[in-house]
């Protein structure tokens, strides 16, 4: 998802002709291989080891990063709209069908299951906040009222669940380590929610700079949090650094597009160079890790 936002944004400055179109196409092939790549591995593991992928799906907070398949089929749809319509079209439908499966059996596992509030991280956004995306390229293949209803049911559990998660760390117990970068996720509704409204509504009214401006106070917020950041030890949840920055960053330069401000010209420059640093950061971490056998091994 971060390298997908990440492509997405490549190809907005490379519209505004601040960067070279070959950054966005070599991302976008880059995106696209490891998305093959994973997918074929996570389906071989269906395949051979069924038992452990349906302990995934009833895992209590495993189940909500199935969702990730789908928004990542939705984020190279978003990718390849100005590079391959039809290849968009097709990335499109599919993660709209995916989506739309995991989103409902994501909330019933919720309701149907005992689930402690400890167990309450911000990747329980993921499966049903992640409607927010399906407008952004379903303006081009869908009637208005069906991204309409993604919208509105994104925009609704964001709410929800943010007070959920909010009673979760001031009332409960901190979150563990591992999940701390978790709260970066925090960025990305308010930002996504305000590209879909954009583009469904084609206006830039007082709701969409309102979403907007939720999203900076939760990046205000994050780096006013920085000492818990400071001396985090290396998960694969670092990844959750990456999407959101990116989210944000493409939300600054739309408004910059609608608006014609500098204000977001140049926030959006000072978003996405973080974001090229933080990413950078965690494919070296990640790497590292994994050559010393400390990615993917077995947890609670």
């Amino acid at each position: 998802m971060g390298l997908s936002g990440m492509t997405i944004a490549f190809d907005k400055f490379s519209h505004m002709d601040l960067l070279s179109p070959l950054f966005f196409e070599g991302s976008l092939f880059l995106t696209l291989t490891l998305f093959a790549l994973f997918l074929l591995m996570y389906s071989i593991k269906f395949l051979m080891f069924a038992e452990e992928v349906r302990q995934d799906v009833n895992h209590r907070i495993r189940v909500n990063f199935f969702s990730t398949i789908s928004i990542s089929f939705l984020l190279l749809s978003i990718a390849f709209l100005d590079f391959h319509k039809f290849t968009a079209e097709i990335f499109w439908y599919i993660g709209l069908g995916l989506h739309a499966f995991l989103m409902f059996y994501t909330i019933s596992y919720w309701i149907t299951k005992n689930i402690d509030i400890k167990f309450m991280n911000p990747a329980w956004f993921i499966p049903v906040v992640g409607n927010m995306l399906v407008p952004i390229a379903g303006v081009e293949f869908a009637p208005k009222e069906i991204n309409f209803f993604f919208f509105v049911t994104g925009f609704f559990f964001w709410i929800v669940l943010f007070v959920i998660f909010l009673n979760r760390v001031i009332f409960h117990h901190q979150l563990p380590q591992k999940f701390m970068p978790t709260l970066l996720i925090l960025i990305a509704p308010p930002s996504i929610g305000f590209i879909s409204y954009i583009k469904i509504t084609n206006s830039l009214d007082y709701f969409a700079v309102a979403l907007l401006f939720m999203a900076y106070f939760f990046v205000v917020l994050i780096i006013f949090l920085y000492q818990s950041f400071a001396k985090l030890k290396f998960y694969l949840s670092w990844w959750a650094f990456t999407f959101p920055l990116m989210s944000v960053t493409i939300a600054s330069l739309l408004a910059f597009h609608k608006s014609q401000q500098v204000f977001y010209k140049f926030l959006s420059f000072g978003f996405f160079a973080i974001g090229l640093i933080v990413i950078s950061l965690v494919i070296w971490k990640t790497i590292t890790k994994v050559r010393e056998g400390e990615i993917c091994v077995k947890e609670d």
